[in-house]
């Protein structure tokens, strides 16, 4: 099987050295076994994504001497496959129209009865008001538009956890990086927890169509990536993406998590953070060579 690595970036921002780290990283495994490193431009949101943004990802990617397969992917392309594969869950009662606000939501998760808000890899997890709104069985009414589309984390750890030989058998993937608590190897997940850990998490949005959780899962597919390398912060949420995979008979490919580059106070580098902007220390007159030493890579 070829070894396949992609970088997946989002041009809402500059790409700062955290960006560097995983890409040059992606690539590096990527020739070292003879493999195929990917581009891939992660473009789903039209109103925080620009152009201008998409361009300087290329320069400097360019610039630090990374070569990629053409064409470059980009989710705005993609938008008919997500669809395809949310009337598949909708077919199949997996997903639920869900109007709640983020004030409903942290509301409802904060009421007296609920207890302390509980937090898992999409923020607050959802206490499933709208779960079960729904009366009509779903392959009689068509999916709805411009509505934000919840998966029902509880019929999802149902099918996931069908094939197993008993109740409470583990769901696994491989894990070749480290994740934030010093997991790697075989990785192990109860779906029964997703419910309680995750919970109903966002699969489309009013705003548009499709989430980063389903459009990584489906892109990753499509592309033949057979190693995901990505930041710590990430680790979480792969059990999303490997039920996911599962329900959609998906490949599952094996994750390599790093550690994240951090600013001087130890917080993790956003979009945001243009002091380590990789362009701001092209324009101070840094070299790719600088920036594999700044983020703790063997130099080429």
């Amino acid at each position: 099987m070829p070894y396949v690595t992609r970088f997946a970036p989002s041009p809402t921002g500059p790409l700062h050295l955290g960006h560097a780290y995983s890409a040059l990283l992606a690539h590096d495994m990527a020739q070292e076994h003879g493999g195929r490193f990917l581009l891939r431009i992660e473009d789903i949101d039209r109103e925080r994504s620009k152009p201008e943004w998409e361009d300087q990802i290329y320069q400097d990617l360019e610039w630090l001497g990374l070569q990629w397969e053409m064409p470059v992917m980009r989710q705005s392309d993609r938008l008919p496959a997500y669809r395809a594969a949310l009337e598949t869950l909708w077919q199949r009662s997996l997903l639920y129209p869900c109007t709640c606000t983020r004030r409903d939501i942290l509301d409802s998760a904060s009421a007296p009865q609920e207890g302390a808000v509980q937090y898992g890899p999409d923020g607050i997890i959802y206490p499933g008001t709208c779960r079960h709104r729904t009366g009509t069985p779903h392959s009689l009414t068509p999916m709805p538009d411009n509505v934000a589309l919840r998966l029902d984390m509880d019929l999802t750890a149902i099918q996931i956890g069908e094939h197993r030989v008993s109740e409470g058998e583990s769901v696994y993937f491989r894990e070749t990086g480290e994740g934030p608590n010093g997991e790697t190897g075989l990785t192990a997940f109860h779906p029964e927890d997703l419910l309680t850990t995750v919970g109903d998490i966002v699969l489309s949005r009013k705003t548009f169509l499709g989430s980063y959780h389903l459009s990584v899962v489906l892109d990753d597919a499509t592309q033949g990536v057979t190693h995901v390398v990505r930041g710590q912060d990430l680790f979480e949420a792969t059990r999303i993406h490997v039920a996911l995979q599962r329900l959609l008979k998906l490949p599952t490919p094996e994750y390599h998590h790093h550690a994240l580059i951090r600013d001087d106070n130890g917080k993790r580098l956003a979009k945001r953070d243009d002091a380590k902007a990789i362009r701001k220390f092209r324009e101070e007159g840094a070299s790719p060579t600088d920036i594999r030493a700044m983020v703790g890579l063997p130099l080429c």
